[in-house]
């Protein structure tokens, strides 16, 4: 039986820094998967006007895009990758505000990325069905390419020793290669197993898995086995997260009107222990993070929804510590946390969105203040 530890929580001031950009309207295509349909009904207004906060004026940067992104992740302290319908994967200095490189191969929109910590490596998965290796020191053409999926990848992953990439896909199967010869080494097909995330367990072999099953399995990628799946939900896992120690991995749910819709903390070394639950989106969770934990500060965890906000919880009493509503910025599908106090958003409609978290003493209020907790929400930049 899975127990939680009774513990006193400091008291948390957070300010979270959000931005909006207004993007141009784009031509969607077919979408990822069943809960992210209808996404048209998003759209902001041509009237919509910024949302800007007492005293702070919002830094518009050059759009990284044009388009609805699909994902985004980190590469070092300064540098973001993105990816979406423009079918362009594109490196970003999110602190200066500029683009600093594009890599163009794709033929359809881009659906994942990873990179591997401390390397210029890239991967972009594509609904055009592959999977193509980028190095930021080797011009901007691909330098592996990894083919062999029947429909979208929806799922990437690097082991912790930079040799494998696993990547998973709505075709059912969940694919181990070798990336210096951009070889299949092992390969495995699960009925029902449309893959929707893939996340490796830091410093393991193994791997974590959501499907549209409403599954999570864990793998084991020297047999290429599952060896765990944790209880299956009432409905789809749209996303995956594993914390830096290995122990928990949280996961998000689809769901509408407040049903489903939340993230759901389980532990690793349970096998089918689910901790707590994070309730208090009205639509489809479609990210879930961990964020880094600072020095003497408390465990955040961070999910972003189809209901246009974010959301900021503690990660061991499932608390809702702040919420930053982004009304008009459509689906925000992605989050990758730079640092324990920097995460970027992708939206559908409305760019990028960097989001500072900051554990503080909690001076003072602005717009969009939680007057009990103390909580400031700002906008600080957009691009």
């Amino acid at each position: 039986m899975c127990v939680q530890n009774a513990c006193i929580f400091p008291q948390l001031a957070i300010s979270v820094f959000i931005s909006t950009v207004t993007g141009s309207e784009a031509d969607m295509g077919k979408l990822q998967s069943k809960f992210r349909k209808r996404s048209e009904l998003y759209r902001p207004s041509l009237e919509e006007k910024v949302e800007t906060t007492s005293d702070f004026q919002v830094v518009q940067y050059e759009p990284a895009h044009r388009g609805s992104i699909n994902t985004v992740t980190t590469m070092g302290p300064d540098l973001c990758v993105s990816g979406g319908t423009d079918q362009v994967v594109v490196v970003y200095d999110w602190k200066q505000g500029r683009a600093c490189q594009s890599f163009q191969g794709h033929n359809r929109e881009v659906t994942k990325l990873a990179c591997y910590p401390g390397s210029t490596w890239i991967f972009s998965g594509s609904r055009d069905k592959t999977v193509l290796m980028w190095d930021l020191n080797q011009g901007d053409e691909p330098i592996q390419e990894f083919s062999g999926h029947e429909l979208v990848v929806n799922g990437l992953a690097v082991s912790p020793d930079g040799r494998k990439l696993c990547t998973g896909s709505r075709d059912n199967w969940m694919c181990l290669w070798d990336i210096e010869s951009a070889k299949c080494e092992q390969r495995r097909n699960i009925s029902r197993n449309l893959v929707t995330h893939v996340c490796w367990v830091p410093g393991s072999t193994t791997v974590v898995q959501t499907s549209e099953d409403k599954t999570i399995r864990v793998w084991d990628s020297r047999s290429w086995k599952v060896t765990n799946t944790f209880p299956a939900k009432q409905y789809i896992q749209t996303h995956c997260d594993v914390c830096p120690d290995g122990y928990y991995v949280v996961s998000s749910s689809n769901g509408f009107g407040g049903q489903g819709c939340e993230a759901t903390l389980w532990d690793l070394r349970q096998p089918g222990c689910k901790v707590v639950e994070y309730r208090g989106h009205l639509q489809t969770t479609a990210c879930c993070v961990f964020l880094p934990k600072p020095p003497g500060g408390t465990a955040l965890v961070a999910t972003s929804s189809h209901d246009s906000s974010v959301k900021i919880w503690d990660q061991k009493s499932a608390v809702c510590l702040g919420t930053l509503s982004l009304d008009g910025a459509g689906p925000l599908v992605s989050l990758a946390p730079s640092d324990s106090s920097n995460v970027l958003c992708a939206s559908f409609n409305s760019g990028l969105h960097h989001i500072q978290v900051i554990q503080g003493s909690g001076q003072g209020q602005s717009s969009g203040a939680d007057a009990a907790s103390g909580l400031e929400v700002r906008l600080v930049s957009r691009f």
